[in-house]
């Protein structure tokens, strides 16, 4: 154990010092670029936030400096100054390298903290900076953290945070392994006051720093490139045995294996920010609209069309409508219906699902988390989406985006379009039924409005983990079933070309459904959804959805709960 010890405190050290080197722009007319190697102008690296305009790489920025870019101008007000430091190892020459290095970054400590606007919008701001001892949490950053924390509840406001750490502060020892657990305790409660916390990843993030505050965030997002995880790459290399894999530990690989919501570019970190404090902004009804949508005559809808009506359709027509590759996915409808759109990633566990796609938007200014299980249109995109059946990490991606909802108090909206949950060997080893029983647990007690559409096939359980709503539509030409026709034509005749009289039997459409209570509201389909009626067919949803949040306005979390469960208990 002192062996390891001896070796993770060289190594540490090794890294520091290697990674160091690159933390700000010297000064000088031409800069070298600590990615690429490559001669860069100096004036070019500035104008261009900090980042080589020839390969891309990302320079090491101060807490001043970042702060300048990210808040408006003259707003920041620092909190929480002047904070003792102690030695409790008594370890050699440690204040003498504190007050060195006060002096030479012009700061008190490893982080700035204070209040800021960003777009207008009141936050707490938090950033790291690398110049002083790599940024590692010893006991005076972990205080000024909780003292954040513990400030911004107290006030009702966000936080962002800006990590950059080599991790625990070894000088500090036990103490600074006791201020993971603090930060951590401190966020626990802004979250609990119902609170937005952003942590931004940006390089290097690792050690105890990234197994406490900083992937705690309600939204977790990161700079291109940066080092991220818990051991350093040359710790594991040389405890393993064995060579990394190209892009380990970056933060493409991150948003992969489902760490993080987003990779945000730099000239564009600000008004990300900005987008989602307005995101988060608070709001005392859910039908809270800017102004009265004009009355639309639905009587009339669809028939200004010239393709030829459909009529006498039987159920198989609909099934095969439902799976048509032409119907607008999810994907499109949430792009029509919804602004200000931020897809979020991740089931913090495994990897992104790309069958479920996800995140936080508005409707006519009114914030709502959507969600859908998407299909693409070729078979390219719908390898990328495995043909719209999500594995157990997408069901636990989107309970994870519904359960912030309930949070931050947003109504949610979901798609479904889904022959079913995948069914693969990996899938069940992941646990595909416990994942899609989680969903129907939670979900069946969110305390708030959850709206459904089944916009093309609705497939079994598959399809319900994201259906448990206070209300569930249909469009005309989508169907929903306990299995496929083919599957019940197989399994209960032994004949799966039996597969259209399955479907009538099984009352797979809307119209079925609508008169069996299962269903509140059919969408009309005049002509089959494609991408020429998209938009008609979209306007539609949008008043009807406004319609359905008005009407939840008003009722606490647990009528809203409980009016769900009496729906399906009257099943």
């Amino acid at each position: 154990m002192a062996d390891l010890k001896r070796f993770f405190k060289k190594t540490v050290s090794e890294e520091r010092n290697k990674q160091s080197a690159s933390v700000s722009v010297p000064e000088g007319l031409w800069i070298k670029c600590p990615k690429c190697g490559e001669m860069v102008y100096r004036e070019d690296v500035i104008s261009n936030a900090y980042v080589c305009p020839k390969c891309g790489g990302y320079f090491r920025i101060s807490a001043k400096r970042r702060i300048k870019m990210i808040a408006d101008k003259g707003s920041f007000k620092e909190w929480f100054t002047g904070i003792e430091n102690s030695n409790p190892l008594d370890y050699p020459d440690y204040p003498q390298k504190i007050e060195d290095l006060k002096e030479k970054t012009k700061m008190d400590e490893a982080i700035l903290i204070g209040e800021a606007t960003i777009g207008g919008i009141r936050t707490v701001l938090g950033v790291m900076d690398a110049r002083f001892l790599m940024a590692s949490m010893g006991y005076v950053v972990g205080e000024k953290i909780t003292r954040l924390f513990e400030e911004a509840t107290r006030q009702g406001l966000p936080v962002i945070l800006f990590c950059c750490s080599g991790g625990a502060r070894m000088q500090e020892g036990i103490v600074s392994l006791m201020q993971m657990a603090k930060t951590s305790a401190a966020i626990k409660r802004h979250s609990d006051a119902g609170l937005l916390y952003t942590s931004v990843l940006t390089d290097p993030t690792t050690g105890g720093v990234t197994a406490s505050f900083a992937m705690l965030g309600d939204i977790i997002l990161a700079e291109p490139g940066s080092l991220i995880g818990f051991a350093g790459p040359r710790v594991i290399e040389q405890t393993i045995g064995q060579k990394l894999p190209e892009g380990f530990q970056r933060p493409e690989f991150l948003l992969e294996h489902g760490f993080l919501d987003g990779i945000a570019e730099r000239s564009t970190m600000r008004d990300n920010l900005s987008l989602i404090l307005k995101l988060h902004g608070t709001r005392d009804q859910y039908g809270e609209f800017p102004q009265e949508t004009p009355a639309r005559a639905f009587d009339t809808f669809g028939k200004k069309k010239k393709s030829k009506k459909q009529k006498n359709l039987t159920a198989w027509d609909r099934v095969q409508i439902a799976r048509s590759s032409d119907r607008p996915s999810a994907t499109e409808y949430i792009d029509t219906i919804f602004d200000d759109f931020i897809e979020l990633h991740g089931d913090r566990g495994v990897r992104d699902d790309n069958a479920i796609i996800g995140g936080i938007a508005t409707l006519d200014g009114q914030p709502v988390t959507v969600i859908g299980i998407r299909k693409g249109h070729t078979t390219k995109e719908n390898i990328k989406c495995n043909f719209g059946m999500p594995s157990p990490e997408g069901y636990k991606k989107a309970l994870r985006l519904m359960k912030q909802a309930e949070k931050f108090g947003r109504a949610v909206i979901a798609f479904v379009d889904t022959p079913g949950a995948f069914c693969g060997l990996e899938a069940e080893e992941r646990g595909q039924g416990e994942a899609i029983a989680r969903n129907l647990l939670e979900m069946s007690d969110l305390k708030v409005p959850v709206l459904s559409i089944v916009i093309g096939e609705g497939g079994s359980g598959g399809a319900l983990a994201l259906a448990v709503g206070n209300e569930v539509w249909m469009m005309e030409n989508a169907t929903y079933t306990i299995l496929s026709p083919e599957g019940f034509a197989s399994i209960l005749w032994k004949d799966s070309r039996k597969a259209p009289e399955a479907a009538e039997v099984m009352k797979v459409t809307a119209a079925h459904l609508k008169e069996l209570g299962v269903i509140e509201r059919i969408i009309p389909e005049e002509y089959p959804a494609s991408e020429e009626n998209l938009s008609e067919i979209a306007e539609y949803m949008k008043i009807r959805m406004k319609q359905f949040l008005v009407k939840q306005a008003g009722k606490s979390g647990e009528q809203i709960a409980q009016e769900r469960y009496e729906r399906f208990r009257r099943m």
